[in-house]
């Protein structure tokens, strides 16, 4: 896909991976960016930027944007929700909300962009993680809900590339983000993996790996599902 002006929508914009998507994609080209944050005002100024509201967890507010954002053809799911507790100390409410945002938020933004995606021949970017294959004990609802969402993306990619959509699953390691601040572990950094996912979007590559972790383990997750579990189990011990 040409991203050269074209018109995206990027979900969690303001912040993280989110604005480094937002950043990169002006970089090449791109005619407008949608960048949607619940608070829109923390989205920065740029006069190819829309800053837009937008609470995946509000299906009204997910539907009222795709009646005035039928010119996009870059959808990339990108806001997130994670929690550190393991499965039998979760607290539930926590567990509810990451499911509501990496699963059924993202679900509800496919469902209402698809019609534009189909007639601007465009892409679908779902924002995963390693821990979408195999869990990491420590992080047991967002493993779980992430998990989900890898499941929906390869649910949905025949009928999608069937209506001349291509479908992106992104599956990158730890990165350089408020999210895991404090966390001792390898990290990207944020601008870094975003050329990375775009790069592959360019390429048409289906499953994007876009840092060295995620590239490693990739290999190991090929190669050896089995080991690949066994080493993010280790995480919790």
């Amino acid at each position: 896909m040409e991203i050269n002006a074209g018109t995206a929508l990027v979900t969690g914009a303001n912040r993280g991976l989110g604005r480094a998507l937002v950043d990169a994609l002006l970089e090449r080209g791109a005619d407008r960016v949608y960048a949607a944050a619940r608070d829109p005002r923390t989205v920065r100024a740029h006069d190819r930027i829309t800053a837009v509201a937008l609470d995946v967890t509000d299906r009204a507010s997910i539907d009222k944007l795709a009646a005035t954002a039928s010119d996009v053809g870059l959808l990339i799911n990108n806001a997130g929700a994670a929690a550190f507790a393991p499965a039998l100390d979760a607290d539930p409410d926590g567990v509810s909300r990451e499911f509501a945002v990496n699963f059924t938020g993202l679900y509800d933004m496919i469902r209402a962009f698809t019609p534009a995606l189909i007639t601007n021949k465009g892409a679908l970017v779902n924002v995963l993680t390693l821990l979408s294959y195999a869990p990491a004990p420590p992080m047991a609802g967002y493993s779980a809900s992430k998990a989900a969402a890898h499941s929906l993306t390869l649910a949905l990619r025949p009928a999608l590339v069937r209506a001349g959509v291509s479908v992106h699953g992104v599956y990158p390691g730890g990165i350089d983000t408020d999210m895991l601040a404090g966390i001792n572990a390898p990290k990207a950094a944020a601008h870094e993996v975003a050329d990375a996912i775009l790069d592959g979007v360019t390429a048409g590559r289906p499953d994007i790996y876009p840092d060295p972790v995620s590239a490693q383990m990739s290999q190991l997750w090929h190669g050896d599902p089995r080991a690949f579990t066994e080493a993010f189990a280790a995480m919790g011990s």
